[in-house]
């Protein structure tokens, strides 16, 4: 079995990439929102806000994953 080293860096590179957005996209929403996201969803147990947090990290999971794909 033979280690594609092409693929093994272009794997990291968009590992690395999809994690960077990631962040990117929570700091976005934490910032956006009027209020704080870790006690609302820790502390209050809000669901919905939760939903739509792990909703903006599926989105972004779905456009990386298509730009990879092509």
């Amino acid at each position: 079995m033979e280690l594609d080293v092409d693929m093994l860096v272009s794997t990291v590179i968009y590992a690395g990439l999809g994690m960077l957005l990631m962040g990117i996209a929570f700091k976005l929403v934490t910032v956006l929102v009027p209020f704080s996201v870790r006690v609302e969803i820790e502390e209050d147990q809000n669901v919905a806000l939760a939903v739509i947090v792990g909703s903006v990290f599926l989105g972004i999971a779905i456009i990386i994953a298509a730009s990879i794909g092509g």
